[in-house]
């Protein structure tokens, strides 16, 4: 017997040293595999960064060209808008001269039609003037007009029209706005009467 548990230990140890070679195997496989999954997180983390950054940089660039295909298409269309005022005082000069020339002021007026239509085809419209307050963002006032039965500030004259691109001021409208003149001697007046007033 003691024999047998004798040539039984060393199996024993050989199975145990087996075991303990088995598990710090394990926890090394344990280990790269840990170290295996953090790399693979981190890589996907730094790839999600990545194709966020992508992903504003390429809106940011959209955004850059759309605005300047925008600046670009404002200035075309500014050049356009001035050759219509050049057209537009040919047309009254044309008008005025009472010639018997109804046919060239019709033709005339058909091309102009056709330059409202491609200009409203693109996003062009009128900015209101005539009787709208002053608004800076959108009116230039060049002149003023006295006038008591207006509300101060309101446009009185267009002098040159002015025009928005999809909601933006292409090119603001040139006004004349009232000014209300006071009367020193009603003034002067209203003051006495106040006076007087307040004394009594």
């Amino acid at each position: 017997m003691m024999a047998e548990q004798q040539e039984g230990k060393p199996i024993e140890e050989e199975e145990e040293e087996e075991v303990e070679a088995l598990r710090a195997e394990l926890e090394s496989v344990k280990s790269e595999l840990r170290k295996a999954k953090e790399f693979s997180e981190s890589s996907l983390n730094k790839m999600r960064y990545l194709m966020a950054d992508f992903d504003n940089y390429r809106k940011q660039m959209e955004k850059q060209l759309a605005s300047k295909a925008e600046s670009i298409k404002a200035e075309l269309l500014l050049k356009f808008l001035n050759i219509r005022d050049d057209y537009l005082r040919a047309l009254s000069v044309a008008r005025q001269s009472k010639s018997e020339q109804g046919v060239v002021i019709e033709g005339l007026e058909g091309i102009l039609k056709n330059i409202d239509s491609l200009l409203a085809s693109e996003g062009v419209r009128e900015i209101e003037a005539v009787g709208t307050p002053f608004d800076p963002n959108v009116h230039d006032a060049i002149a003023y007009s006295a006038r008591d039965d207006l509300a101060e500030n309101t446009v009185t004259a267009e002098i040159r029209k002015g025009y928005m691109l999809n909601g933006r001021v292409l090119r603001p409208s040139l006004v004349e706005i009232s000014k209300i003149v006071k009367n020193s001697v009603n003034d002067t007046k209203e003051v006495n009467i106040q006076g007087e007033q307040g004394g009594g």
